[in-house]
């Protein structure tokens, strides 16, 4: 391997040890390895660029070029031309996705889902970078020690998110990687002047001692140097209260009644809580009530949605109040209402940082470190608490407004309504054609609720199915709605997005449907009873359940109009299969018994497919192959222009100072000349002496004084490498031959010139040395083949 090949190694290898930095912040670290495989790519080109070699602002530009068409495969192959080239579209979609990346970084705490399509992007195009950077660094211009720089802005950005305790290693595997290719560049720097130090040899290898003294060194300095970076900020005082000081691991800021929300989303908190095969309970419940079909458990709402997916806002959070919870919002005194206690015991693997609870509550009795956000009545783990073999109890309100009052209900405040009524302009217009389309017809807000509630659950010909993949993009509720197909996130995502072109207000709640009565009197949540429905806001009632998803949880009471005909089932039952309570299972089908899903035998909802958005994309490794074999399209009709620019440069490269060598690098500025003159059209003659077959090019190609001097000096040389007894080194021979070349391609027309430069004849000669090399290689394995003992032969007699 040649010392450039050892350094563009060494800066991949150096990138990708400092990447590491990154693996805390999100999870899963899957991310690193469609990194290193795009950076390999681009690393890739790079070192082919430098062998041809290509000047050093066009190798920089091939890289960039190539790294921009790996990102766009991975990320924006929907908005690219032809799936594969980026254009307008498909930058104005990294856009939103690093718009994306930075709301979600601001949401979510560590470690951030990689689910984020902007998060990702912004780890795997941020590595791209970094490594373009330091490869030109290093690689194309020699210079590996300013490639630290890029190097340690990579690492001080990990180190500035990270809030672990194992900043040192991952600083210990950076300053490594850094080190390493220090290293390399100087061992290569040493090679090019052969071996620089004598003496007997004093290793068992037989090796100068005094030739590894500056690698020894090396590597010492590195060693007391990351010993010394380790070990000296722990003997000095400590800082507090900079920058990058955190305030716990929790969400909350501090102490007191104030602080935000910095931190999780519920779609991903709870899917890792309940990842795993088999059907688990997570909580047990134990209440008074007979009619447990609207104990739904909810964990939090989203109601921030950027056109991508919905999330939870970052509000302000205060200590949980003291007794009775405040009215939620909107609630008036004629709707009623009755108050439930709820006892709850999570199991002692669930670790959820929110408090599930029936909505609204009116009154919270648990242990440990929780703060309470008003505006979604939710209850959040500070400084670490989580629901981890948690019991507590819950008092909550069971409103059941009327029919008549939900359609009676004036227009929301208008603060209300224009933050809860927001859409992205990246939403597709057939999202509020359709709403539109569906309630056609409908008087009120309400009747506008009711009909697209009926249309998601019984008469838009949609189906439950928890294997579709929609995706997450801005296009998924689109897609959703043609393919009509999905589960409860499709649905309560897209009814939400749709109540809101109606100007209703509307988020998504997550949470837990209701689960199952045990013979015990208490009801078990399990996982398959994970869930999200929409919540519509109604002036005088609040925030109002639909339950969009066929058989899944139960339609409430209140959507049944009193208006005959209406296709809405008998609501005081369960939409499920099930005979007092509503079923927990995920069954995705009608026929799905409590016996069989106690027996698995029903198809279920995973928590991976129930509380995260499919990614419709191909996998990595796809847009690998289709990366690689787009270079391979592109690679092999410039095969012939690459192989002759490499000939070309070893022909004219470097050589030794010997006699031999002088020789050898003679012969080779001979044939660089020959065909080149073969690729602007004059043919060789290899049964001319080199001074005719110089007078034949020079009258060939009508070349001028200064270009036929040059060929001349060429052949002189080539006479007395070939008859002299002693031949002397020629100097400027390389000049001579660009001379040459720049005459011939001054006489040519543009014609000739482009197939000498894309289709060169000469690079026939390729094609020649694979044949030879073929031809060569089957009389070796036919020599190496034991003769076989001939028969004799026969006489017939």
């Amino acid at each position: 391997m040649s010392g450039r090949a050892r350094l563009a190694l060494g800066a991949w290898a150096a990138t990708l040890m400092a990447s590491c930095a990154l693996l805390p912040l999100v999870d899963p670290a899957t991310w690193i390895f469609q990194a290193a495989c795009l950076l390999a790519i681009q690393s890739g080109v790079g070192a082919a660029a430098r062998q041809v070699p290509l000047p050093r602002p066009l190798t920089v530009a091939a890289q960039a070029l190539v790294g921009l068409l790996t990102l766009t495969l991975a990320f924006a192959r929907e908005q690219a031309l032809a799936g594969l080239l980026p254009g307008p579209d498909t930058f104005r979609h990294f856009a939103d996705l690093l718009r994306q990346g930075g709301d979600d970084i601001a949401r979510y705490a560590i470690p951030a889902p990689l689910e984020s399509d902007g998060i990702r992007l912004m780890l795997v195009g941020g590595v791209l970078v970094i490594g373009l950077l330091v490869d030109t660094l290093a690689v194309t211009f020699r210079s590996a020690a300013p490639a630290g720089l890029p190097l340690l802005a990579l690492y001080s950005v990990a180190a500035g998110l990270s809030e672990g305790g194992t900043d040192w290693l991952w600083f210990l595997v950076a300053a490594a990687g850094y080190l390493m290719l220090l290293l390399i560049e100087g061992r290569d720097r040493l090679s090019q002047w052969g071996r620089v130090f004598g003496g007997a040899p004093r290793t068992p290898g037989g090796e100068p001692a005094a030739a590894t003294a500056p690698v020894r060194t090396g590597r010492r300095i590195g060693a007391v140097a990351l010993g010394v970076a380790l070990v000296v900020p722990l003997a000095l005082p400590a800082m507090d209260g900079g920058l990058l000081d955190g305030t716990g691991t929790g969400v909350g800021s501090g102490g007191g009644g104030g602080g935000t929300i910095s931190a999780v989303n519920p779609l991903v908190s709870l899917r890792d809580s309940l990842n795993v095969d088999e059907d688990r309970q997570v909580l047990s419940l134990r209440t008074r009530t007979s009619d447990i079909s609207d104990l739904y458990l909810r964990i939090v709402s989203l109601d921030d949605f950027d056109g991508t997916t919905w999330k939870p806002s970052k509000r302000q959070i205060v200590s949980v109040p003291d007794g009775t919870f405040p009215l939620p919002t909107g609630l008036s005194p004629e709707v009623e209402r009755t108050e439930i206690t709820t006892a709850i015991s999570a199991a002692d693997w669930y670790a959820q940082d929110w408090l599930p609870m029936p909505y609204p509550p009116s009154g919270v009795r648990v242990g440990g470190e929780w703060r309470y956000e008003p505006v979604g009545m939710t209850l959040v783990g500070d400084h670490g608490q989580n629901t981890r073999g948690l019991t507590y109890q819950v008092r909550s309100l069971r409103v059941r407004p009327t029919a008549e009052q939900l359609a009676a209900a004036p227009r929301p405040p208008a603060s209300l309504e224009s933050e809860y009524t927001e859409l992205p302009d990246s939403l597709p217009p057939v999202v509020a054609r359709t709403a539109r389309e569906v309630t056609e017809g409908a008087a009120t807000a309400y009747d506008r609720a009711v009909a697209l509630q009926e249309y998601f659950a019984i008469n838009g010909g949609f189906e439950y199915d928890t294997d579709v993949q929609v995706g997450s993009g801005s296009q998924a509720i689109a897609r959703f709605l043609k393919e009509k197909q999905g589960f409860c996130i499709h649905f309560s995502f897209a009814m939400a997005a749709m109540a809101r072109s109606l100007d209703i207000p509307a988020r998504v709640a997550v949470g837990f449907a209701p689960g199952s009565p045990q013979t015990d009197g208490s009801v078990s949540v399990s996982l398959r009873d994970a869930h999200a429905w929409p919540e519509l806001y109604f002036e005088g009632v609040g925030w109002t359940r639909f339950e969009p998803t066929p058989n899944r949880g139960s339609m409430p009471a209140y959507t049944v109009p009193d208006a005959p005909g209406t296709s809405v089932p008998d609501v005081a039952r369960p939409s499920r299969e099930a005979s007092e309570a509503p079923s927990a299972s995920a069954s995705a089908s009608e026929s799905c018994t409590a016996q069989q899903k106690k027996l698995e035998g029903c198809a279920s909802e995973s928590p991976e497919a129930a509380l995260a958005a499919g990614d419709d994309g191909p996998k990595w490794y796809a847009l690998l192959l289709w990366a690689l074999a787009g270079l391979l399209v592109l690679a092999v009709p410039l095969s012939p222009m690459l192989w002759r620019a490499r000939a070309r440069a070893v022909r004219l490269g470097a050589h030794g100072r010997g006699a031999a060598d002088a020789a050898a690098h003679t012969l080779a500025a001979w044939q660089e000349l020959t065909d080149t003159a073969w690729d602007y059209g004059i043919v060789p003659d290899d049964s001319l002496t080199p001074r005719r077959a110089a007078a034949r090019i020079i009258r060939l190609g009508r070349l001028d004084p200064v270009a036929a001097e040059a060929v001349h000096r060429v052949a002189g040389a080539v006479e007395q490498a070939l008859y002299a007894p002693r031949p002397r080194p020629a100097a400027g021979l390389a000049d001579d031959v660009q001379r040459v070349t720049a005459g011939l391609r001054a006489r040519s027309g543009r014609s000739t010139r482009l197939r000498a430069r894309f289709a060169p004849r000469s690079a026939v000669r390729a094609a020649w040395a694979a044949s030879a090399r073929w031809t060569a290689l089957r009389h070796r394995v036919r020599a190496a083949r034991p003769a076989l003992p001939r028969r004799p032969l026969r006489q017939r007699g």
